[in-house]
C-alpha cells in the first residue's frame, strides 16, 4: 500500500515478476477493496496470490516511533514483516515509509546474533559490473565494529548475488593511504585486514570514484555518507541524462545523429535506468526485508521482487551465518551470546 503508485504498480510489478519466475507466490497485505479489482486484471497472477486484508496503512510522513506504536500488530506493513517471522514468506517488500519499515522490521525480526545494528544495502551499477554499497542510511553514525558488521553482511549478500566465494571488500575513505581517515575507519581497516579470507578478501580503503569504477565487490561506509553518496549519484545520473537529451535535440544534425545511434542510446538508457536496480536490502535481521523506492513504477517493483527471489533461493541468511562463523571475532561473540545464562545455585 506504500509508495506513489500503489497498489497498482505493486500488482503490475508482481505480474511481471511471475513471468520470469513461475514458482513465485505472493501475499498482498492491504485494503482488499483496492487490491482485489487489480488482481482481476491479471488472471494468471490471481491463482498465485493471497490477499490479507488490513485496514490500517502507515502514512509516508509518519514518524517511525509513531508508526511503530500505532501499527504494531495491525498495519499492512507490520503484517508483511510478521509473515516472514512466521515463515509464511521468504521476503517482505514495501515501497512505504522507510523509517517506519526499518523500525518495525528491527522490532519484529530482531538483529542477528553478533550484529549490533542493521544496515541498508543497495545494488550499484558500475563500469565493471554491479556492486553492493552499505550502509545507505539505516543508521547515522557508526563505530569500527559496526563497519566490520557491514563488511560481513555485504560480503554475504555478494556471495548470494554474484556467486563469488570470496568477494572483495573496501572501506570508503578520503584516501587509500593507511594514515588517512577518521580513527574508527582506520580501526575497522585493521580488523578487516587481520580477518581477510574469512568469507571475503579485504581490499583496503577506497575513494568515492572507486564506487563508479567497480574497484571492489562491496563498499562499506557509515549511513550518513552512504546516503549522501547515493543521492549524489542519482542526481548526477539525471543531470547527465538531461544534458544528453538537450544535446541530441539541439539542431537538425544532432537529431539525425541520434536517429542513427538510437540502438546505442537505448542501451545507455537501460543501463542508467534506476528501476533496474531498485530495492534496498535490510541487512543484519533474522529475516529478509526489502525497501522499494516509493516513486518507482511496475518495472521497479519487478526488479525488487526479482532481487527478493534471488536472495531467497541463494539462502542469504544462511550465508550470513556461515560468514559469521568463519570470522574469528564474530564467531566468539555469537558463541557467547548463544550460551544460556547460568542459573543461581
Amino acid at each position: 500500500m506504500g509508495g506513489d503508485n500503489a497498489p497498482r504498480a505493486v500488482i503490475h510489478g508482481a505480474h511481471l515478476a511471475l513471468r520470469e519466475h513461475k514458482n513465485i507466490r505472493f501475499i498482498f497485505h492491504g485494503r482488499e477493496e483496492q487490491i482485489a479489482p487489480l488482481l482481476d486484471e491479471f488472471p494468471d497472477l490471481k491463482p498465485a496470490s493471497t490477499i490479507r486484508h488490513c485496514d490500517l496503512v502507515i502514512a509516508m510522513d509518519e514518524k517511525p516511533s509513531q508508526a511503530l506504536r500505532k501499527g504494531k500488530g495491525t498495519s499492512s506493513m507490520w503484517m508483511s514483516i510478521q509473515a516472514v517471522k512466521d515463515n509464511e514468506a521468504d521476503v517482505a517488500i514495501s515501497g512505504g515509509n522507510t523509517g517506519a519499515l526499518m523500525a518495525m522490521a528491527t522490532f519484529c525480526l530482531r538483529p542477528m546474533k553478533g550484529i549490533s545494528r542493521p544496515g541498508i544495502a543497495a545494488i550499484w551499477p558500475t563500469l565493471r559490473t554491479d556492486i553492493i554499497v552499505l550502509d545507505m542510511g539505516a543508521t547515522i553514525g557508526a563505530d569500527a565494529q559496526q563497519l566490520v558488521d557491514y563488511a560481513i553482511l555485504g560480503s554475504a549478500l555478494a556471495r548470494c548475488l554474484f556467486e563469488s566465494e570470496s568477494p572483495t571488500v573496501g572501506l570508503l575513505n578520503v584516501g587509500t593511504e593507511e594514515v588517512k581517515g577518521l580513527d574508527f575507519i582506520k580501526e575497522a581497516g585493521r580488523i578487516l585486514t587481520e580477518a581477510s579470507g574469512s568469507g571475503f578478501t579485504y581490499h583496503g580503503f577506497v575513494e568515492g570514484d572507486d564506487i563508479g569504477k567497480g574497484t571492489v565487490d562491496v563498499v562499506v561506509t557509515e549511513g550518513f555518507v552512504g546516503n549522501v553518496a547515493l543521492k549524489t549519484a542519482e542526481g548526477t545520473a539525471r543531470q547527465v541524462g538531461s544534458y544528453l537529451r538537450s544535446a541530441l535535440k539541439s539542431n537538425l544534425m544532432s537529431r539525425i545523429g541520434a536517429l542513427f545511434a538510437s540502438s546505442a542510446l537505448n542501451a545507455l538508457r537501460r543501463r542508467m535506468d534506476p528501476r533496474t536496480v531498485n530495492g534496498g536490502v535490510f541487512m543484519g535481521l533474522n529475516g529478509i526485508v526489502i525497501k522499494s523506492h516509493g516513486g518507482t513504477d511496475e518495472i521497479g517493483y519487478k526488479s525488487a521482487l526479482s532481487l527478493a527471489y534471488e536472495m531467497a533461493h541463494s539462502r542469504l541468511i544462511d550465508k550470513i551465518d556461515e560468514t559469521m562463523k568463519r570470522f574469528p571475532i564474530k564467531a566468539a561473540a555469537v558463541a557467547t551470546e548463544a550460551e544460556p545464562e547460568a542459573k543461581p545455585a
